[in-house]
C-alpha cells in the first residue's frame, strides 16, 4: 500500500510546477516518514508501551469500531488492570478464544503467532464500540477477510480526496489538473493512512 501511494504522488511531479512539485515530494517524504515509524513499531524497535521483560499472560482479541475505523485490539491485564494494545490484522485474529500471550520484550506472540503491535498499549479503553470474538470458533468467518474486503473497508477514507483537492488548489492555485492530482493524491494517502494504522477487514 505504501508503495502504491508514493507511486500515485510521485507520478504527478512531472506534470507540476515547483511549488506544487515541492509539495507532492514533502507529502512523500512524510508517508515514507510515517511507514518507516509504524514499521519500527511493529517490529520492535521503538517501544510500544510493553515495560520489562516478556510475560506470559492471559490476552483476548477484540475488535474496534469507531465511525469508518476498525481495529484489533488484544486485552490483558497487568496488576489487576487492564490494557489493550492495538495490532496488526491477520486472519488468525478472527478465531483467536482467550490464550495466554507472550508479551513485553521486543515482541508479542500468541500460541507462538507473532503479533505486530500498530501502536501504542493503553491504560484506557479504546473509544466507540469494541465486539468480542465469539467463544466458539466460526469456520466461516476467515473467508469474510479477503483483499476486496480490505481494500473496500480502506478505500472508504478516499472521500477526504475532494476536499484535499480544493485545499490545494485554494493554497498553491493551479486549475482542473491540480485538483484532479491532488484529489487522487488525497484519496490515495486517506486509504494508505486507514491501512497503515492497522484497519480490520472483519
Amino acid at each position: 500500500m505504501t508503495i502504491g501511494t508514493l507511486a500515485i504522488t510521485i507520478a504527478w511531479v512531472p506534470f507540476a510546477d515547483p511549488e506544487q512539485g515541492a509539495m507532492l515530494i514533502a507529502v512523500a517524504v512524510v508517508i515514507l516518514g510515517y511507514a518507516g515509524f509504524r514499521f519500527a513499531v511493529a517490529f520492535g524497535y521503538l517501544p510500544a508501551g510493553l515495560r520489562g521483560g516478556a510475560k506470559e499472560l492471559a490476552v483476548r482479541r477484540v475488535r474496534q469500531q469507531h465511525r469508518l475505523v476498525s481495529r484489533s485490539w488484544l486485552e490483558f491485564s497487568v496488576e489487576g488492570r487492564n490494557r489493550w494494545l492495538p495490532v496488526y490484522f491477520e486472519p488468525g485474529l478472527v478465531t483467536l478464544t482467550p490464550r495466554t500471550a507472550e508479551i513485553g520484550g521486543r515482541k508479542v506472540s500468541v500460541d507462538g503467532r507473532r503479533m505486530y503491535p500498530s501502536g501504542r498499549v493503553r491504560d484506557s479503553e479504546p473509544v466507540g464500540r469494541l465486539v468480542d470474538n465469539p467463544e466458539r470458533v466460526d469456520p466461516e468467518a476467515i473467508g469474510r477477510t479477503g483483499v476486496g474486503r480490505r481494500v473496500l473497508l480502506d478505500a472508504q477514507s478516499a472521500v477526504a480526496g475532494p476536499f484535499a483537492g480544493l485545499l490545494w488548489v485554494y493554497v498553491a492555485g493551479g486549475g482542473v489538473g491540480a485538483f484532479v492530482a491532488a484529489t487522487m493524491v488525497g484519496a490515495a494517502t486517506a486509504t494508505w493512512l486507514s491501512a497503515v494504522s492497522g484497519s480490520d477487514p472483519s
